[in-house]
């Protein structure tokens, strides 16, 4: 067997993987002493200085006062300047978007809420003009803003920048899609299914070793398999689009109608359903106050559960996962109580044991997971600008 030749580190690239852990340290942690550094990346008190020195000549890196209870050269704490580099996280839904600043750190900036007209919509107009309110709302200036991360009810395919899988999303074009919008803002976009998002907060929200699909409920379905942190998009980023799938022989006696699982369970579906016990209902948004609050509760819950047991059976005998959470709009209305009678029903009606839990982030999760993703983009952002 031939001999392994090795070589000495290159010092210009170990100084480069000495400064970037650190830089992602001062990001992930928040502000550090030179000893608390040195401990949490392994490197020895004169190295860290250096790495502190180096960092700081580049303008990433500065003093942010001092250690209480600390004396010596070591008190000094640094910090990462985090808002050197920022961008903007949004969530397009029919009506209206949602939209915040965001800076590698994950520091929560206010949420700003756009109105979008029913006619002459633009979707790049419209995350610009959303991009606009969210800087407002945190005080910056939209010139600075270096990416965007928008979640969309659709998927757009690595390959071909080809929007596919789309629900209600007036004015956007299908082709093309991110560099059409690229071109318009002048910054990096990135666009990413709601459900997709809405998995990424949940998982942050739960221990990392957590297995689990998401059940989007919502304008349409979708299905988000995690496992060991990691989410399967599928090739051409619309792997789960449960909706599109046509209902069981079983499903008939549930709605005789329904010739989807999105018939059976989306939007319109969740309100004529809520419509039949309260015929003053007219939209999907007075639905989920009905289900959220309310005497008829219960048995709106108890309507919904067979309905949504019927599209979890698939996807549990192929994914198998550890739990399903429900999620999207009608998921957070459903909560635990319509969780348990989903996995009541399970246990009635299949062979499958599942748990079944409710999310754990009812309130914005698709903007929550645009946060994020953006915030991780914003971070290599910075480490990059090390030389």
């Amino acid at each position: 067997m031939a001999a392994v030749r090795t070589e000495p580190g290159r010092p210009g690239f170990l100084r480069s993987m000495n400064d970037r852990a650190a830089l992602r340290l001062l990001i992930g942690q928040g502000p550090l002493t030179r000893v608390q550094l040195s401990v949490a990346t392994g490197l020895s008190g004169p190295t860290t200085s250096q790495v502190i020195n180096r960092l700081s000549q580049a303008g990433l890196v500065d003093e942010a006062g001092s250690a209480v209870g600390s004396r010596g050269p070591n008190a000094t704490v640094y910090r990462a300047r985090t808002e050197s580099v920022f961008g903007v996280a949004a969530h397009v839904l029919p009506d209206h978007i949602v939209a915040r600043v965001v800076d590698p750190s994950g520091q929560l900036h206010p949420i700003a809420e756009l109105r979008l007209p029913a006619k002459g919509r633009f979707g790049p107009a419209d995350l610009s003009s959303a991009m606009d309110a969210a800087c407002a709302s945190a005080g910056r200036a939209r010139d600075e803003v270096v990416a965007v991360c928008v979640g969309v009810p659709g998927a757009v395919s690595p390959d071909s920048d080809e929007l596919r899988f789309v629900g209600p999303l007036r004015g956007w074009p299908r082709r093309d899609v991110r560099a059409q919008f690229e071109e318009h803002l002048g910054v990096r976009v990135l666009i990413e299914n709601d459900a997709n998002l809405a998995a990424v907060a949940e998982a942050d929200a739960r221990p990392a070793e957590d297995d689990f699909a998401l059940l989007w409920l919502g304008e349409g379905l979708a299905v988000v398999a995690v496992s060991d942190g990691r989410m399967r998009r599928g090739v051409s980023g619309g792997a789960g689009e449960i909706g599109y799938v046509p209902t069981s022989r079983t499903a008939i006696g549930i709605d005789p109608q329904a010739a989807d699982m999105q018939e059976l369970a989306g939007a319109g579906a969740v309100t004529r359903l809520v419509r039949v016990r309260r015929p003053a209902t007219r939209t999907f948004t007075a639905a989920l106050s009905a289900i959220r609050n309310g005497d008829l509760r219960p048995a709106l819950l108890a309507d919904l559960a067979p309905r949504v047991a019927e599209i979890l059976a698939p996807v549990i005998a192929v994914l198998d996962p550890g739990r399903v959470i429900l999620g999207g709009p009608t998921g957070a209305a459903c909560g635990p109580d319509g969780a348990a009678l989903v996995q009541a029903q399970l246990r009635r009606a299949t062979r499958w044991r599942t748990p079944v839990a409710a999310t754990l982030v009812p309130d914005h999760p698709v903007l929550d997971g645009a946060a994020l993703t953006l915030a991780q983009h914003l971070t290599e952002q910075l480490l990059d600008r090390i030389g």
